[in-house]
């Protein structure tokens, strides 16, 4: 790989990563997108999912809930519904999480949302596979 290129990661709550890097990997909403140097102008709808970047040769690796990236001029501009780097991720609440949206799932009540309890549980999987570097 030569050369890098700016990944800005975006939400609502501001600025969340502006760094010049090597590499990206993006969930797509129809799997992952792999970004490099260069790259053909792109505009893409995200999954709740994991960005993977890389940065002076390391793996980093953020969380995000879904939004849409766009890729123009050795640029990479993703707008994420909401994001958190990995260092950021508080696993033992992520975990806890998880467990809850399983447990509502499990009971499968009337008074359960269950698209609600879906998306908080792919959330929480999302922030423990970014915070545990798995992939």
């Amino acid at each position: 790989m030569a050369g890098t290129f700016a990944l800005s990661i975006v939400s609502p709550e501001g600025d969340v990563l502006k760094e010049n890097v090597e590499f990206v990997v993006l969930p797509g909403g129809l799997g992952e997108l792999g970004i490099l140097p260069n790259h053909a102008p792109l505009i893409a709808g995200m999954d709740i999912g994991v960005i993977r970047y890389t940065l002076n040769g390391n793996i980093k690796r953020a969380a995000v809930t879904g939004g849409f990236v766009e890729v123009i001029e050795n640029s990479t501009i993703v707008l994420a519904d909401t994001a958190v780097l990995s260092q950021d991720i508080d696993v033992a609440r992520a975990l806890e999480a998880k467990e809850r949206a399983k447990k509502r799932l499990s009971t499968r009540s009337d008074e359960i949302d269950v698209r609600r309890a879906e998306f908080a549980l792919r959330r929480a999987a999302a922030r423990i596979e970014a915070a545990e570097g798995k992939k």
